[in-house]
């Protein structure tokens, strides 16, 4: 199993449940409002008055088979929205219970 670590514009959310849906993956945990930073370009999504954006992150745990095709959708949809600064993290996944 694999621990799949989603961050994204939260105008995005739809996007990212259409991808979830279509991939048959149904457990995740999200965080609606999280801030952050592109480590190298992009704004910043700090909802401020500044930076007004947010981001949105989620954290799935899936079988390992589901991990490429989740993340080539999610590659897909950072194509089309580059400047939202979408980025994807996966971890091996020791136990659970």
């Amino acid at each position: 199993m694999k621990a799949v670590f989603l961050s994204y514009n939260q105008a995005l959310t739809d996007r990212v449940n259409k991808i979830l849906d279509d991939e048959g993956i149904r457990g995740f945990t999200r965080w609606a409002l999280t801030e952050g930073r592109g480590s190298v370009d992009g704004e910043p999504h700090y909802g401020t008055h500044a930076w007004p954006s947010m981001n949105a992150s989620l954290l799935a745990i899936v079988d390992d088979e589901k991990v490429a095709p989740l993340m080539e959708a999610f590659r897909e949809m950072d194509a089309t929205t580059r400047m939202q600064g979408s980025r994807a993290f996966v971890w091996n996944i020791e136990q659970s219970m």
